[in-house]
This record gives structure tokens, C-alpha cells and sequence, in this order.
């Protein structure tokens, strides 16, 4: 009698054990989904004026960007009317994010200068010296 109460406990730990599995691949197929799905909406920073060795640079906004004069920055640019660490791009759920980081000489948005940070769109343009970056969207 024993063997059967056993026997029966084995297999109704086997069935949850399948049931367990299914839900967690079903699961994890979602997550998978569901992140491809973001990533076909990623900003991107373009360079479209500035030095040659610069114009047609793709950044993908997936983390902030720090642009400057300074080596470490994301978007190096040596220009004498860029300050060390200008401007920084963050993205954000709504798009993205652009701060003027106390530059001596501006960052600008569509041709404004930006005082406090301000929320990018695809076709923005950001004026950084002689440098020109576009925002778009892959």
C-alpha cells in the first residue's frame, strides 16, 4: 500500500515539474519577445556637420552619452568652442534627455540655447561648437 501512496507522490512530482517548466519557458519567450520589441525604437545620435572624421558617426542612445573635449567622453569632439565635458544625452522611457553640462560656450536645440535640460525627438538637431547631431530612430 505504501508503494502506490509513493509511487503516485512520484508522479504527481513529475507533472508539477512539467507544469513548473512550461510556464517558465512560456515566461521567458515573453520576456525575449517583448525585448526585441524595444529595441527596434532606439534613438540613435547621428553626426551630420562637423569634422569629417566625425560626420556619419551613429551613436545608439542605450545608455547616457557625455559629449566634450575631454578623452573619456562618449562623443569626443576637439574643438576649441567645446568644453571638456559639454553636454550628456540620457535616454529616458518618454525618448531622451539633453543637459547643457555648464558648457562656456552653449549646446543648442533647433537653434535655441538650452538652459535646463530639455526632452528630444526624432529630427531634433543638437549644435555643440561646429558640430551638428541629429536624433533619430533605428
Amino acid at each position: 500500500m505504501i508503494d502506490i501512496v509513493l509511487l503516485a507522490g512520484r508522479i504527481a512530482l513529475v507533472v508539477l515539474l512539467y507544469i513548473f517548466l512550461l510556464f517558465a519557458i512560456k515566461t521567458g519567450i515573453g520576456l525575449v519577445r517583448s525585448g526585441s520589441k524595444t529595441k527596434k525604437g532606439t534613438l540613435t545620435i547621428v553626426v551630420t556637420q562637423g569634422p569629417s572624421t566625425l560626420i556619419g558617426t551613429v551613436m545608439p542612445l542605450t545608455s547616457a552619452l557625455v559629449i566634450g573635449r575631454a578623452s573619456g567622453t562618449d562623443i569626443f569632439i576637439n574643438d576649441a568652442m567645446v568644453s571638456s565635458q559639454h553636454a550628456r544625452i540620457t535616454p529616458v522611457p518618454q525618448g531622451a534627455i539633453l543637459e547643457d553640462l555648464n558648457s562656456t560656450n552653449g549646446t543648442f536645440l533647433n537653434g535655441l540655447k538650452v538652459t535646463i535640460p530639455q526632452t528630444l525627438a526624432v529630427g531634433d538637431q543638437i549644435t555643440i561648437g561646429t558640430v551638428v547631431l541629429e536624433v533619430s530612430q533605428q
